[in-house]
């Protein structure tokens, strides 16, 4: 029997369909309430499912894996494969959990540092002995070109594309220029504070802008599509 973990983000909600530890199906959607869990069910043989929610989960979605075993939904309490030392664990994102979980699963007894690239882009670093310590959190891509909009007169709302130049030539490419080349920089020199810190160390990037921040990186740094689905995937396994 397969595994149903559902991902719902500030943006985006992404499926997965697991056969064990395997990622079988991948989809991503604009809306969680597009999503049809009895349809789902019947047709990939669900036996189990987990959900993460940075937002309302809609009751529908709830009601129709209610009979699920085992059926979570992340939160605070969750049984976690890793020791979460964070200090204030209620405020925690949970797709920031989540990223923990899959490095813990990829890369167990070993210095991890996940960078998450989505509405923010977060630094989550898990030690050698599995412990969680924490991370740091910065405005995402999205946000950098917004927050120049709204906080100025006269810069426009610029949509994000992978088409910068060091050297913009007129407003829009300065905007892109500065949000991809300054993330990038940003990036690696965070990854460079905590090489001097630990030298023997993985660095996984993943996020639904990852692929706009991964060539400009410096640091040798592994690129995993839908990392945070593995992740929920481990802790339901661990919880199953």
């Amino acid at each position: 029997m397969k595994s149903l973990v559902i991902d719902i983000g500030n943006s985006r909600t992404k499926i997965g369909i697991f056969d064990q530890h395997n990622l079988l199906k991948a989809i991503t959607l604009d809306d969680p309430q597009e999503i049809d869990p009895e349809e789902i069910i019947s047709m990939q043989a669900i036996s189990k499912s987990i959900i993460s929610a940075t937002k309302e989960i809609p009751s529908s979605l709830l009601s129709g894996l209610s009979n699920l075993k085992p059926n979570i939904v992340l939160d605070a309490q969750s049984k976690l494969p890793f020791t979460n030392l964070y200090h204030s664990k209620e405020t925690l994102g949970r797709d920031r959990i989540a990223l923990i979980a899959a490095a813990h699963a990829n890369y167990p007894d070993q210095n991890n540092l996940v960078i998450g690239c989505g509405t923010c882009i977060t630094f989550n670093f898990v030690n050698s002995n599995n412990e969680f310590i924490g991370g740091s959190i910065h405005p995402g891509l999205k946000m950098r070109l917004k927050a120049m909009h709204t906080f100025t007169g006269k810069l426009p709302d610029v949509t994000l594309e992978d088409k910068a130049e060091l050297i913009g030539t007129n407003t829009s490419s300065n905007m892109l220029s500065g949000v991809l080349f300054a993330a990038a920089k940003e990036i690696d020199g965070m990854i460079d504070e905590y090489l001097v810190k630990f030298p023997q160390m993985n660095i996984i990037i993943t996020g639904g802008d990852a692929d706009l921040l991964v060539y400009r990186l410096k640091n040798k740094i592994f690129a995993i599509p839908n990392f945070t689905l593995i992740g929920l995937n481990h802790i339901l396994e661990y919880n199953a």
